[in-house]
């Protein structure tokens, strides 16, 4: 694990939408909490994953980090002061985040053209190294987004991400629009490009299994708020959350295809229009006190020796239970 100093750092980090009924004055239908008090680092050269159950704010999270919505409180704050130029984007639907009406080559030099960044030769030679860098040809610069296959896509989304040389690059959720057959060859072309132009990542995922491989930490979210954090060992070998205890038991393992025999999280998750009093995660939690109900728990250390591995859950503190 990387123990440089922090790339990015998020201090009390706040996202709500309001929502409308349709028309020009439409009524309102009340805030959803996407992000509740979001603070967290990340570090130079590592990979940090962001996991939870979808709606727990991980990709709202991602696009207030690359300025694609504005934040409500909090701050942001990056080591070299260029947001923009630094941070690229992979997006989840590789079908959607081509523009079908520009070739490869195109596409793959957009960053460069935005940016300015040398001229149309030297862009031509630089999407022909990206290209083959990512596993594809120089003579797919030509082509069209439609003649190529989802993992294909995805490689070129890629190629786009990283030609402009950035120092961190935000995977949201990459692997899912993918075949399972496609997503080890994706996981590890992302594992190779990081060390080969000394990347740092922020993998936002809900597969368990891809974020053990890749990821040297991992946050886990729920309802908006960050309920877990911790070394990737610590994680997947002590979680201390019952949620992340959950997830990891209701995740289908490596080598057995399916989910241990039943193993589930109870009830559904909470609307982010009204979350629940107390600690986001009472209503489904098995190991509820009465407290849970209105005490909003903190992020505290299980290790006072150590504060690498924090939970919210003072149940759980006063008596952690290894899996």
């Amino acid at each position: 694990m990387s123990t440089a100093e922090p790339l990015l750092e998020i201090n009390n980090l706040v996202k709500h939408f309001n929502l409308r009924s349709p028309g020009l004055f439409g009524k309102s239908r009340g805030t959803v909490h996407a992000l509740n008090d979001i603070s967290l680092n990340i570090r130079e050269g590592e990979t940090l994953a962001v996991v939870g159950e979808s709606g727990c704010g991980k990709s709202t999270l991602a696009r207030v980090i690359t300025e694609l919505y504005q934040t409500d409180g909090g701050e942001i704050s990056y080591q070299s002061h260029t947001l923009r130029k630094n941070i690229q984007m992979i997006f989840q639907d590789p079908y959607a985040s081509l523009n079908p009406r520009l070739t490869i080559g195109d596409i793959v030099a957009e960053p460069l053209v935005i940016q300015k960044t040398g001229n149309a030769v030297e862009r031509q030679n630089k999407v022909a190294t990206m290209l083959e860098r990512v596993g594809l040809q120089q003579s797919d610069a030509a082509r069209y987004p439609h003649q190529f296959s989802g993992g294909q896509r995805q490689r070129i989304a890629i190629a786009r991400a990283i030609i402009s040389e950035p120092e961190l690059i935000i995977a949201d959720e990459p692997l899912s629009a993918l075949d399972v057959s496609i997503q080890s060859q994706i996981l590890n072309l992302l594992i190779m490009l990081k060390k080969e132009q000394q990347l740092t990542y922020l993998f936002i995922s809900h597969d368990l299994a891809s974020v053990a491989h890749i990821a040297d930490r991992v946050i886990v979210m729920y309802l908006g708020q960050i309920i877990e954090s911790g070394d990737s060992a610590q994680i997947f070998d002590n979680p201390g959350h019952p949620y992340t205890q959950a997830l990891i038991l209701a995740a289908p393992a490596i080598g057995k295809g399916k989910r241990q025999k039943g193993v589930s999280i109870r009830g559904e998750a909470a609307s982010p229009l009204s979350p629940p009093s107390g600690c986001c995660y009472h209503p489904r939690c098995p190991k509820m006190a009465d407290s849970c109900a209105f005490e909003v728990p903190k992020l505290e250390s299980i290790d006072q020796s150590d504060d690498s591995h924090l939970v919210a859950c003072p149940i759980m503190l006063k008596s952690h239970i290894q899996l």
